[in-house]
């Protein structure tokens, strides 16, 4: 058994691993080391934890760690990089649900004690948890009560939200937006409710508060993110990663527990300054992203003139053969195609001969933050040629050719041209003013947000129609 002084030096040391691990990632070339220093802070946390004074019931703990790693590690190994936005929203209802978990059982070893102490019987008999509630004074008790409530409410939300969020990413649930009739009174009346009986459990209420206090949590957190459009769902995981954050913090607070608080701080306080980056790159209020579906209009959106001209590999081959610059946009299409290794190879066989080949990379493209660096890098693509859309969107104008690879919203001219449009005012990828745009893409559909491209309809873009990996590999051999 280690004692306290070792588990409190662990919990900073894993402490300062976290946010090393964080500052790390802000950078591709140091992500790998930054995620090596995750790893171990956790390592570090668990084990110290798990051996900590007054830890116990190790024949069920060991085991319990070992099933846990054995389903992350097949798990892990089984998702593909294109299910990666789903797999991290249903690991924020894991982190939701043992907050609940958590929370009631506080209180249940809250109570425990307080019997005790109403029978004046001694407290030296407890363990674990229930040893530190018992040397807790009645200021200190009421403390972890309001603790317990946020964990179990916090936490509850986030259970069902990331499931929400889960399927719609997964195609499990319809990805519009949907609401029951009440809309956000629905949503009100309930937080207001679970106010109500949060004050009733404080003032000495049974368990069954908490109960319901969870129940209320549940519905919030299904009705909240049905109530989102799937257009919307990027800056949803980032939300509920904050949310999970903060439930840890609830927890960490709840068990005394200094690692968790920090974590959860970190967790909480990236994702919600994650939230805030996308919804501004997306020109969309956090709050009505939180409480609104995708899509609000002011009017009829503009009628769209013209044809979708479609061109074979040896068009594209051509014009790329005569281009001195290129810029590639991949979105979800790319991913869902797994053609990041064709375009890898594109990129290096476009590059051998000269010319200058970069790639715009738009905060919201993809189903996650990051998902088409992370898709790069995993193909090998050079850190330097992958850009922001602030750094790449002034050059455009002075591109010979951008491809277009499965994006539809990110290269939308509406945004800009269309005030009635559902993405009016976003910032996009200003493709269309290049000399050429081929589009990749496998039919004329309208994409995940349903919206309408005028992009596709304009003169100097040529419709690459095909699977984005099979259309990309049939230009390899063309390229001298």
């Amino acid at each position: 058994m280690l004692s306290q002084g070792f588990v409190s030096a662990a919990a900073i040391a894993a402490s300062v691993l976290f946010i090393l691990s964080l500052g790390g990632l802000s950078n591709q070339e140091k992500a790998k080391r930054a995620v090596w220093y995750g790893i171990v802070g956790m390592a570090v946390g668990v084990f110290f934890t798990a051996f900590g004074p007054g830890i116990g019931a190790y024949g069920w703990m060991i085991p319990m760690i070992i099933i846990g790693a054995g389903i992350g590690v097949y798990v892990a190994k089984k998702v593909d990089m294109t299910e990666m936005p789903q797999l991290v929203a249903a690991l924020h209802s894991f982190v939701g649900l043992a907050a609940v978990f958590v929370g009631w059982s506080a209180d249940l070893e809250r109570r425990r004690v307080m019997a005790a102490r109403a029978v004046e019987a001694g407290t030296e008999q407890f363990s674990a948890f229930a040893a530190l509630v018992a040397t807790k004074a009645p200021d200190e008790l009421m403390f972890l009560q309001i603790e317990v409530v946020l964990g179990v409410f916090i936490g509850a939300v986030t259970f069902t939200g990331s499931i929400i969020a889960f399927g719609k990413l997964a195609g499990k649930v319809d990805g519009k937006a949907k609401q029951l009739p009440g809309g956000h009174a629905l949503n009100a009346g309930a937080a207001a409710l679970s106010l109500l009986l949060a004050i009733l459990y404080i003032s000495g209420a049974g368990f069954w508060t908490l109960l319901l206090i969870a129940l209320l949590a549940f519905f919030i957190g299904y009705h909240l993110i049905m109530g989102i459009g799937g257009a919307d769902m990027p800056v949803v995981v980032s939300m509920l990663n904050s949310y999970s954050g903060w439930a840890a913090a609830a927890i960490g607070f709840t068990l005394s527990n200094d690692l968790l608080i920090v974590t959860g701080a970190l967790v909480g306080s990236s994702g919600a300054i994650l939230s805030y980056i996308m919804c501004k790159a997306m020109n969309r209020n956090f709050v009505s992203v939180i409480l609104g579906g995708f899509g609000g209009t002011s009017g009829p959106a503009a009628e769209i003139e013209g044809e979708q001209i479609a061109i074979d590999a040896g068009g594209v081959a051509s014009a790329l053969n005569d281009a001195d610059s290129v810029v590639i946009v991949p979105g979800y299409g790319m991913a869902v195609a797994q053609a990041q290794n064709a375009v890898s190879e594109l990129t290096r066989k476009l590059r051998s001969t000269g010319k200058n080949v970069r790639f715009g990379i738009h905060p919201v493209a993809g189903r996650l933050p990051g998902h088409m660096n992370v898709l790069l890098a995993e193909a090998k693509v050079p850190y330097d040629i992958v850009l922001e859309m602030d750094e790449i969107n002034d050059d455009l104008a002075s591109t010979d050719v951008v491809i277009v690879i499965g994006s539809n919203d990110i290269v939308n001219p509406a945004a800009e041209d269309d005030p009635n449009s559902p993405i009016a005012g976003m910032p996009v990828l200003k493709v269309w003013q290049a000399k050429q745009v081929f589009v990749c893409k496998r039919g004329q559909g309208t994409g995940y947000s349903g919206i309408e491209n005028p992009l596709f309809f304009k003169e100097n873009t040529r419709m690459f129609y095909g699977d984005a990996k099979g259309s990309i590999e049939s230009l390899l051999p063309q390229i001298d």
